[in-house]
């Protein structure tokens, strides 16, 4: 956690990147570009989960590649980019408060319209696309940060206890399922009956596929207690970060963000290796709760190494193509993470084509990357258009109780 600590303060930086360069000059680019940034480990991860019922916790292809691919996902990527739109969740939290303060309305009203809009979409999306869904975790916690937006550094002690305690809680179930392989053996049964189920199920026609889904909702809140030990801590240190404002990217604050680089890498690469040895390698059923705890307890550290890399090349002159395509897919990253959904649906289930614990891992990892190059172009392309992008449109007149307008925005700039 004191990795994570020390990406609430490296958020706010780089000023080479100037409000005044953007589009509309009240959005910071660096969030926007790690928002387009995160967008990639939601989707290595969700296209797994949803490409075999194992996900990432068996195999998903039989072959030496796919092995590793899966291990190196589940390793480097899986828990950390949740980390990190939780983050950024709290920043745009307190950007929000901040917009509603200057155009005069009450925040309360809006923030709470905002918040039952993406319950909403949430759900539907969980039934009708994917039961793994974020928005309703986001939608629900976020609640915590409503309640604790006048909190000061209070705020952040608390990120620490909560975080502290709940993954103490974790680490002490891990423990104790693997000291008992009766259980271990137990629930490793029970995924197995589970597995055959899922795969009929998206294996079938639309309505078996929502049927399955709905199937799932009892799971999806269960995930959102699950979760809520690494996001409320994620999105209190966000809100709290995004009140310092853009402090320059000056050799002190390189050298923080080298600073956490190495200590994040330090702490969080273990951890992660262990929950990939668990989840998908040698250790077996026994190990993997243990190691999902582990793997989620050092996963903050991971994503402030990932954070300050990013920030630190953002900075530099050869980002300087790059860094408008991610902020373009990170300004649209609502309707770039359902349309990922919508896409691994129709590949994997019986929307479309039915691939469902067909395809090998080092298959579905190269197919994501190719969706994410293609999101980050056409975000790019249709920003130079639109306003927003069409899910965005919609969250917004929930949001602020009127419809906005869609074109007018005008041409992302060119570095």
């Amino acid at each position: 956690m004191t990795s994570d600590a020390g990406a609430a303060r490296a958020i706010p930086a780089g000023a080479a990147h100037r409000s005044e360069d953007l589009p509309d000059a009240r959005r910071i680019a660096e969030i926007d570009a790690l928002r387009g940034f995160a967008l990639l480990g939601i989707l290595l991860v969700n296209a797994l989960m949803m490409a075999g019922p194992y996900g990432l916790g068996g195999e998903l292809g039989t072959s030496a590649l796919d092995r590793a691919v899966q291990w190196l996902v589940t390793a480097l990527v899986t828990s950390k980019f949740y980390v990190l739109f939780a983050f950024l969740f709290g920043c745009s939290f307190t950007l929000q408060q901040r917009s509603a303060e200057r155009a005069g309305v009450r925040f309360g009203p809006r923030r709470l319209r905002r918040s039952a809009g993406m319950l909403i979409l949430g759900f539907t999306h969980a039934v009708l696309l994917y039961p793994g869904d974020i928005l309703m975790a986001y939608a629900l916690l976020g609640l915590v940060l409503f309640a604790g937006r006048k909190a000061g550094r209070g705020a952040v002690r608390t990120a620490w206890w909560w975080f502290g305690l709940a993954g103490a809680v974790l680490l002490l179930i891990g423990t104790a399922l693997a000291l008992l392989p009766q259980e271990a053996a137990r629930f490793s049964t029970e995924l197995s009956a589970e597995a055959a189920q899922l795969t009929d199920g998206y294996r079938g026609d639309a309505a078996s596929v929502v049927a399955t889904n709905a199937g799932q909702l009892d799971e999806v809140l269960f995930g959102v207690v699950q979760t809520a030990g690494h996001v409320v801590p994620a999105f209190l240190l966000g809100m709290v970060a995004a009140r310092h404002g853009r402090p320059a990217l000056s050799g002190v604050m390189r050298r923080r963000l080298h600073r956490t680089l190495r200590l994040g890498l330090a702490a969080g690469l273990p951890g992660g290796a262990f929950m990939a040895l668990a989840m998908t390698g040698p250790l077996g059923p026994r190990w993997e709760i243990l190691g999902t705890a582990v793997g989620t307890v050092t996963a903050p550290a991971l994503t402030a190494a990932y954070t300050s890399a990013m920030l630190l090349w953002l900075g530099r002159p050869s980002s300087r193509r790059v860094w408008p395509l991610l902020a373009a897919a990170g300004r649209m990253s609502l309707t770039n993470y359902l349309l990922q959904s919508l896409v691994l649906a129709l590949v994997f289930t019986g929307y479309g084509l039915a691939l469902y614990g067909r395809l090998g891992a080092a298959t579905v990892t190269v197919g994501a990357l190719l969706l994410y190059t293609g999101q980050l172009l056409l975000s790019h392309r249709a920003l130079r258009r639109f306003r927003y992008g069409p899910a965005e449109w919609l969250l917004r007149a929930v949001t602020h109780g009127r419809r906005p307008a869609k074109t007018g925005r005008p041409r992302l700039p060119r570095r």
